[in-house]
């Protein structure tokens, strides 16, 4: 509103003034002639002024006349001698200052005019003044137009602003509100409520990528929960056996073969909970960037050999067949030699683990190319969905809950193959089996 009303007085100043200038020009034009002509001709100024007034050409848009000292209008351009006083300040003032006076106002008849006076040198005759009047209803009809003009490109302005208003709260704000509240409760845990996606743009894009963080944090957090529970359970699975064989010895001191049979049990689930123990503090060392690799030269076909052997009486009790083709020679790789059998130890054990009896475990270990070894671990057990084959390697994850593990053995076992520069990639089909191959850099300094 107020650029509005700056603009009216604008136009307004603009418009009277430059109507205002054009008339003082016209009238000064005619009073230059007229001084001139006095000065040559002083015997003839009345025919000549007569002329001017008679002969005016700009009639249709101001009136030209002549006032005598007397304030009487003794000619007028347009022939007809006014009705009512026509004389107003201007007269007056070009008569006390003896040179001009303007006026812009309403004439008696109520007609709004803009009149400029200027004295001429015949001051004391019936042409002692000259005036140009000229009415302001053409001027006013413009600044209206103008105006309404504005207005209206105001108005439309206005309605754009509102209506993009409303659109940023619709399309921008309102989402952003939902994301913030959505956010706050993702940060309390709770991520069942998701964001309705009601644009292509990039909010729309942001919530569909909210929407899926939220899945996956609940995925992850499922994932969580379930690693607690299965590794609550792991651990007291063994502790439950410690306890009761630990109870029966207790109870039966004298019973040799009972004590022996007992303590083989004893030793057995405590170096189960070791292994176990190890395998969440490799996992916590992971996550805090702390796990680190005592490397050196490794004997790729001893680490591998010594995992086989760890497991062939166990997989012999499960009535699993454990095939290992050893080669005769391999080139020497640059890792931890501890940390190597920790994954061989895994594979292995899971291969185990998902084999029914009467199943068969191949163990292999190949010289790809003089650059690289590939071990492959191949079983012929329950093998694995293609839904879940993407995350077997995702930390928490357990494709088969009847089974006992943590759900972190594999991603230790993968973590620490690329602390080595090699990969670990499972192969699976679900009621085939599943092969995991291994590939490591052969040691530079070996290499022929």
């Amino acid at each position: 509103m107020s650029v509005l009303l700056a603009f009216s007085v604008f136009i307004n100043f603009y418009y009277y003034n430059s109507a205002k200038q054009y008339i003082s020009s016209r009238l000064n034009m005619i009073s230059g002639m007229l001084s001139q002509y006095y000065a040559d001709n002083p015997a003839s100024f009345t025919s000549e002024v007569r002329s001017i007034v008679e002969n005016w050409s700009e009639k249709n848009k101001m009136e030209l006349m002549t006032v005598s000292g007397g304030g009487q209008v003794s000619m007028t351009s347009s022939g007809f001698a006014p009705t009512f006083d026509v004389l107003t300040q201007d007269y007056y003032d070009a008569l006390d200052s003896g040179s001009s006076g303007t006026f812009t106002g309403r004439l008696p008849s109520g007609e709004k005019v803009i009149a400029i006076s200027i004295v001429t040198p015949d001051t004391a005759g019936e042409f002692s003044v000259i005036r140009l009047v000229a009415s302001t209803e053409r001027v006013d009809r413009h600044i209206a137009a103008l105006i309404i003009i504005a207005a209206v490109i105001c108005g439309a302005i206005l309605a754009l602003m509102m209506f993009s208003g409303m659109y940023f709260v619709k399309s921008i704000v309102i989402p952003v509100r939902q994301l913030g509240a959505t956010a706050r409760r993702y940060a309390r845990g709770d991520f069942s409520v998701r964001i309705p996606v009601q644009s292509d743009d990039e909010i729309g894009e942001l919530c569909d990528i909210v929407n899926k963080m939220a899945d996956e944090l609940s995925q992850s957090e499922a994932m969580r929960n379930e690693f607690i529970s299965g590794v609550s359970h792991e651990l007291r699975t063994p502790l439950t056996a410690i306890k009761g064989w630990a109870e029966t010895i207790g109870s039966m001191p004298d019973d040799s073969e009972t004590i022996v049979k007992g303590m083989r049990v004893i030793t057995s689930e405590t170096e189960r909970l070791s292994q176990m123990v190890e395998e969440l503090l490799d996992f916590s060392r992971m996550q805090n960037g702390k796990f680190t690799l005592n490397k050196g030269n490794v004997d790729i076909l001893a680490e591998l050999g010594d995992a086989v052997l760890i497991y062939t009486e166990k997989a012999k009790k499960e009535g699993i067949e454990l095939v290992y083709a050893e080669p005769e020679d391999l080139p020497a790789v640059y890792g931890d030699r501890n940390r190597l059998r920790q994954v061989f130890i895994n594979v292995i054990d899971n291969a185990i683990k998902y084999s029914e009896k009467g199943g068969l475990v191949t163990v292999q270990a190949i010289l790809a190319d003089e650059n690289k070894i590939e071990i492959e671990v191949s079983d012929t057990g329950c093998g694995i969905s293609p839904e879940d084959l993407p995350k077997i390697k995702t930390k928490f994850f357990r494709a088969n809950h009847n089974k006992r593990g943590s759900g972190i053995g594999l991603a230790v076992a993968d973590e620490i193959i690329t602390m080595h520069s090699g990969t670990l990639e499972v192969f699976s089909e679900q009621g085939m089996g599943t092969t995991v191959v291994i590939v490591l850099p052969v040691k530079q300094e070996m290499k022929k």
